[in-house]
């Protein structure tokens, strides 16, 4: 009994954070027979008075000598000691309470196994097997785990006898899979097939699609078993299959956001950490590509060490393998869009010399390239005058550079670096806007050579860019310095732009005039409208693309690549659907553009309204790309109002008749949109068209449905904020749901805003014949304003009593029973929000309601 005392105070030793206590335990460890280990280490993990973390030790101990010394101890024991080894290991898994020591001990049974399994596959402790069998099928749901993790970590555990018990295996997985109430078995078995190199990354990766979706529909659920999660981020690390890479990427990106940085850091961390010592180069640059992926997911806790993490990166652009050094670019240049402005106003100095310096290595043209996109991702979010400073120093590496590469391009045909300097330029340039003047001759005639001469269709991405660098510094430095050479440029332009029919639907020139044309209505003004009739033809054309989409298997995807443009969605079966998104985003930026030249030119772009109109109006269903949903979503927000200003130079009638085909789309896309930043976007739209168009712009039945939507939204806020109620007395509430729920509130609230801007452009225009109507909202409007509500509720519902008294007084003082109290009560409200909309409420009363407000009004200011 003192022996063992005296071990388990070795053990404690062992963990000791002091480096000569931890060095001459381990030399006494050492000293100790194995079999004299084993006996100690397994009395450790039975006892249930031993302190867990001693008990852990313990476990990863025996795991560890029957790893490295089996053939040394274990065939030198005695069959009974051999015998109650194995029993006392199925027991401790059968009676222990910890679920981390469970598994544990589940790696030990598993190590022994596959030690206990002879050359000719025979497996020498069956009673394991019958274990597992019977574990699978036990109701607590413990042992299940542990009998999967133990297949997990030894997937030959059945050794010559497979085949036979291959059906009773395949009943037993779909048992675990089908376990509703206990998702971690099934997760510890996605997680297996993740792990196995033996499947098709395909197979690998839907495992993996399985892990990630828990993470971000069952975040919570998936938080309470962290070794699940530690061992999904184990499971990410490098990979010789770049898509398999790409995949673990995604999923690292995916889970950091739905389980929240306080969960995820402290564990990826660590693996990162450990990958970016590792003296395998491979390691390294999946260490920092992981590092990569994670930021926007643990935004709030990696900002808090944000020193550390920049110190520490910067050594890895200057490591000795250039793969390192172009995932240190990589990472850099995604924290610098992650955690934009911090990033730039506390490493301004340090990165951009990292940067430049890397930008000079001339003998890795990839590396040099990637140094120079991680350029343009932090110049475009770095504030003015952090940059400015740097200026002489940037500008005089990017011409050197860009130089040396036309004269490659020139000499050799190679083009990458150019591509992204020439970027670099323009970023730089939109950044320092009139502080680019001084420099605007060093580029302007080697962009305008590059743009007249790289005319191969092999350099249609490097003219691309080279036009987009042009119009950006044009519009830095504005319309005086840039006029000289405006004319050439609009007719380099414009000889493109003739030969617009010539190019093919994927040329990647073509979004790169579309944004250039744009800029140059923005430096011309309405000098610009002589070229309209030029460029409308090509850009309505890209504006009115449309995706291809098809159900295509696993035969029809090897013969189709995401280089080409394609996106896939696993469907299970062996199938995938298939949307080609090339030219979706020129679509956008197409869209974009016609909304440039509306409010650019207004009245001089009436020629074109209606065709636009018809155009943007169906954007409203479009729903096959996230980008360009919300792209359209912004476009028609923004479209719809300066479209009917530009067409009012037509006339009444004319302006009518365009009202009228977006109005009934407008209203029914309020009604049916899901997504809450489109929606939103919609009816700021829907609202701006109404204060626009005036009174009479909608008939009864636009009334009768508009009502019926708005009550529909204000009863889904009240039911939101019950059911968030509900979900924080759920077993699975913690902080990282509450952040969850706090998001989906100011969602509710963005929504709220919205539907008050609305009735605020409806009473503006009707004035007091539209207060019926708004009866059907009243009791609503009512609820919001109760003194149990939160605070942005009381606002929003006081800025509409607001808009009623302001707009439809007097009549609105048969309503001021309702409101009054609210009113008087949030003038001395704790938040300044209400109080704010409380006082103006008063103030419309003084001067727009009349007489009856006037006791009212009198007795507030006294």
């Amino acid at each position: 009994m003192a022996e063992q005392q005296q071990f388990y105070i070795l053990l404690g030793n062992l963990m000791s954070p002091d480096n000569d206590i931890r060095k001459q335990s381990e030399e006494a460890y050492d000293t100790i027979p194995g079999q004299t280990k084993i006996t100690f280490l397994l009395q450790a993990i039975r006892d249930a008075a031993c302190a867990e973390e001693v008990k852990t030790m313990a476990a990863v101990l025996l795991r560890r000598l029957l790893s490295s010394s089996f053939e040394e101890i274990y065939p030198g024991l005695t069959v009974d000691m051999q015998t109650a080894i194995k029993t006392e290991l199925v027991t401790s898994i059968q009676t222990e309470a910890s679920p981390n020591i469970r598994k544990k001990v589940a790696d030990i049974a598993a190590e022994l196994c596959r030690n206990l399994l002879d050359d000719d596959g025979n497996n020498q402790w069956p009673e394991l097997l019958k274990f597992l069998f019977d574990s699978v099928n036990s109701d607590n749901v413990g042992l299940r785990e542990a009998a999967l993790h133990i297949f997990w970590n030894f997937p030959g555990i059945f050794g010559n006898q497979q085949q036979h018990y291959m059906e009773v295996i395949k009943r037993m997985l779909v048992q675990c899979m089908q376990d509703q109430e206990n998702p971690q078995v099934s997760t510890c078995f996605h997680l297996k097939l993740c792990a196995d190199t033996t499947l098709t990354n395909m197979q690998r990766q839907l495992a993996l699609e399985v892990i990630v979706t828990l993470s971000e529909t069952a975040a919570a659920m998936l938080r309470k078993h962290t070794a699940i999660v530690a061992s999904s981020g184990d499971k990410n690390g490098y990979s010789v299959y770049k898509s398999n890479a790409v995949a673990g990427e995604s999923a690292l990106d995916r889970m950091a956001c739905g389980l929240g940085g306080k969960m995820v850091l402290p564990m990826i961390k660590q693996h990162i950490m450990t990958m970016l010592q590792n003296p395998d180069w491979k390691y390294r640059h999946a260490g920092l590509m992981a590092l990569s992926a994670i930021g926007e997911g643990c935004h709030q806790q990696m900002e808090a060490i944000l020193n550390e993490i920049v110190s520490f990166l910067l050594l890895f652009c200057q490591d000795p393998h250039p793969r390192v050094r172009y995932a240190a670019c990589n990472a850099i240049g995604q924290m610098a869009t992650d955690f934009a402005p911090t990033f730039q106003k506390k490493f301004h100095d340090k990165v951009i010399s990292a940067l430049l310096q890397t930008m000079e290595d001339q003998t890795n043209p990839r590396v040099q390239a990637h140094a120079a996109a991680a350029l343009i991702n932090f110049t475009e979010d770095c504030p003015k005058s952090l940059l400015i400073p740097y200026l002489d120093s940037l500008v005089q590496h990017l011409h050197v550079i860009m130089v040396a590469k036309l004269q490659e391009l020139i000499q050799k045909g190679t083009k990458l670096v150019l591509e992204q300097v020439v970027t670099s330029i323009a970023s730089v340039a939109d950044t320092a806007e009139e502080k680019f003047v001084p420099y605007y001759d060093l580029f302007m005639p080697s962009l305008k050579h590059i743009v007249e001469n790289a005319v191969q269709k092999e350099l249609r991405l490097l003219r691309g860019k080279t036009i987009e660098c042009i119009s950006l510094i044009g519009l830095a430095v504005g319309k005086d310095k840039f006029m000289p050479d405006a004319s050439a440029v609009m007719q380099l332009l414009l000889k493109t732009q003739t030969d617009f029919n010539d190019l093919e639907d994927d040329d990647p020139q073509i979004s790169y005039m579309i944004s250039a044309w744009a800029r140059m209505c923005k430096i011309l003004g309405k000098e610009f409208q002589q070229y309209l009739p030029v460029v409308m033809g090509p850009l309505m054309k890209t504006a009115s693309i449309k995706p291809e989409v098809a159900l295509l298997d696993t035969q029809d995807m090897e013969n189709m690549s995401e280089d080409d443009g394609w996106e896939f969605v696993n469907l299970g079966d062996q199938q995938s659907f298939g949307i080609k998104t090339a030219g979706l985003e020129e679509k956008a930026t197409a869209c974009q553009m016609l909304v440039c030249y509306a409010k650019e030119l207004k009245e001089g772009f009436v020629e074109y309204t209606e065709q636009v109109v018809k155009l943007m109006v169906p954007l409203l269903k479009f729903y096959f790309h996230d980008d360009i949903l919300l792209i359209g979503a912004l476009t028609t927000s923004e479209s719809m109002p300066l479209l009917l200003e530009c067409a009012r130079v037509r006339g009444p009638d004319y302006l009518t008749q365009m009202w009228h085909f977006m109005c009934d789309a407008l209203i029914k896309a309020i009604g049916t949109e899901p997504d809450s930043d489109v929606l939103s976007e919609i009816m700021h739209s829907f609202a701006k068209c109404i204060e626009l168009m005036g009174e009479g712009c909608l008939n009864n039945e636009h009334f009768e449905e508009l009502g019926g939507i708005l009550k529909g939204k204000l009863e889904e806020h009240f039911k939101n904020q019950e059911l968030r109620q509900a979900k924080r007395q759920d077993e699975d509430y913690d902080e990282g749901m509450e952040e969850t729920l706090q998001d989906e509130d100011e969602n509710d609230v963005y929504i709220l805003t919205k539907v008050s801007d609305i009735l605020h452009s409806v009473f503006s225009s009707y004035k007091e014949q539209v207060l019926p109507w708004f009866e059907q909202l009243l009791q609503l409007i009512v609820q919001l304003v109760c003194p149990s509500r939160p605070w942005a509720d009381r606002q929003w519902g006081l800025c509409i009593f607001d808009d009623v008294v302001e707009h439809c007084s007097p009549s609105s003082f048969k309503y001021a029973e309702l409101f009054l109290r609210a009113m008087a009560l949030s003038l001395c409200d704790t938040s300044p929000e209400v109080r704010q909309a409380a006082a103006y409420g008063v103030g419309v009363m003084a001067q727009y309601g009349g007489e009856n407000y006037r006791p009212f009004c009198t007795g507030i200011c006294i």
